[in-house]
């Protein structure tokens, strides 16, 4: 059976689906498999938008248009459905419960990807509602494949990681029963003993999630997805395409715009990223897989986990971003930029403290005053605030090394019927050199995340020379004072 044929009359329940790696989902599968009765997307009432009015927003962005072009008629087939991840029962009503009980494929792509979450937060949403969900999808007598999508980065403290489960860190059971007794002050203080050390609640939380999954893995079809780093696309629905700045788009803007210039990491350590293209077309095989199993599972057949990750095939490197990025600087700056762009690394804390407080936090008090003595709110200050946590966050995945071998993952090229291979060329894309993958990064940046042309325009390269020119006056000047001091100093 081809994946085309498999998704045809197939209803569809997708958590998540408003979110960077959901709206791909959904946008792939309107484009390439057409031919589905229905979508479900589980929505919250937000603000004062209700599910429905939030989902023709939704079909309203632009990552929509390809599809809008090319399969008009998928629209009408796409229904929200009023929930809550953090709700019992996912909060979805009975008359809703009614339309999805002839869903056959579910994915799972909801939760709290906040590292500095509360505990009690993160275990509501990324273990709470995969467990509801999970009991939802015990009801339905025609589901077809399962798909929970965790992260490779759930067993931070193991080098390199198998596909496979790996032993507990706590009783995920215990843990619910702890965020339905206790306020989030109390957990947030038992979280570093309780979590066994974990770097956060994410990965904490994500990794218990994974434990629910398991302990289901024989009474329904599923299956662990693991993307690792997911990076704007490589090339669909465009390339580039993001609105998630996130790791490394945060990194990509926040050097690019001019406030950034030091990162507490280390150049060499590679990183494994993937485009959201890849990963979307790797959950739909997934699925595909799963839905077309020749027996069901039992108690002793293991769970099927995949790593939707590179392993080592073209890793790229802290020192290789900063490269495109210094280099890329001069033929491509940002409109938005406030000064010249260069980046440096290094993983000694007390060098990378003493230049961010010496050359980058003064020059923002600096702007600071001007934009005040303007007559307009200070900002650069409070960016500098949201820079430095941000880089206290992600150290320990800047400095450390990890293998995420993708042997099941790669299984799934074999798979793919030579009519569906048009449809699926991800692992064409995974092919894509380091420079094509960080430059549509760089460009999906400026275009969907500041809104600016992805090439820069004649006047926004001319401010940039300016602006290099003000740095070197300013560094020249600083060194040539600096030295004159010194000078006064010996000869006194």
């Amino acid at each position: 059976m081809s994946v085309t044929k498999f998704y045809e009359e197939q209803e569809i329940f997708i958590t998540g689906g408003s979110g960077f790696l959901g709206k791909c989902l959904l946008e792939k599968i309107m484009r390439s498999f057409p031919n589905f009765k229905k979508i479900y997307l589980l929505m919250r009432n937000k603000k004062d938008k209700n599910a429905a009015e939030r989902l023709k927003i939704l079909l309203d962005h632009p990552v929509f248009e390809r599809a809008r072009m090319e399969q008009p008629q998928c629209f009408h087939k796409i229904v929200a459905i009023e929930g809550d991840c953090t709700l019992l029962g996912l909060g979805i009503r009975s008359e809703d419960r009614r339309l999805i009980e002839n869903v056959s494929i579910i994915f799972h792509s909801a939760g709290d990807i906040r590292f500095d979450s509360d505990f009690k937060d993160a275990i509501l949403m990324n273990m709470g509602g995969t467990l509801e969900l999970i009991k939802i999808a015990e009801c339905l007598p025609n589901l077809k494949a399962y798909i929970h999508t965790s992260t490779t980065y759930i067993n931070s403290n193991i080098e390199i990681l198998e596909e496979k489960i790996y032993q507990p860190l706590a009783d995920w059971r215990t843990t619910l029963k702890l965020a339905q007794y206790n306020d989030s002050k109390i957990l947030n203080i038992l979280f570093a003993k309780y979590s066994s050390n974990m770097p956060n609640t994410y990965s904490f939380t994500k990794h218990l999630a994974e434990h629910i999954v398991n302990d289901y893995r024989h009474k329904i079809p599923i299956l662990l997805y693991r993307p690792s780093i997911v990076l704007p696309s490589i090339y669909e629905p465009e390339p580039g395409w993001t609105d998630n700045y996130n790791t490394v788009v945060g990194l990509l803007m926040g050097v690019s715009l001019g406030f950034m210039h030091f990162v507490h990491g280390n150049p060499l350590t590679e990183l494994d990223l993937v485009g959201v293209d890849v990963t979307v077309q790797g959950l739909i095989l997934a699925a595909y897989k799963v839905g077309t199993r020749v027996k069901p599972a039992i108690l002793e057949t293991p769970l099927e986990v995949m790593h939707c990750s590179r392993a080592n095939n073209i890793p790229i490197s802290l020192a290789a971003i900063n490269k495109f990025l210094n280099q890329n600087a001069k033929i491509n700056p940002t409109e938005k930029g406030s000064w010249k762009i260069y980046c440096s690394m290094t993983n000694i804390g007390i060098w990378h403290y003493f230049r961010v407080f010496t050359l980058q936090l003064t020059k923002s008090f600096f702007f600071d005053i001007l934009i005040y003595l303007s007559g307009k709110k200070p900002m650069f200050v409070k960016l500098q605030r949201r820079v430095s946590v941000t880089n206290k966050i992600l150290h320990l995945y800047t400095t450390s090394q990890w293998l995420f071998l993708n042997k099941n993952f790669l299984e799934l090229e074999k798979i793919i019927p030579p009519e569906d291979r048009q449809k699926l060329p991800l692992f064409e894309y995974m092919k894509a050199s380091r420079e094509v993958v960080i430059a549509h990064a760089y460009r999906g940046m400026k275009k969907f995340i500041l809104n600016e042309p992805e090439e820069a325009t004649p006047r926004t390269l001319l401010r940039y020379k300016f602006l290099t020119v003000l740095h070197y006056f300013i560094v020249i000047g600083g060194i040539v004072f600096i030295g004159y001091l010194l000078l006064r100093y010996l000869n006194n």
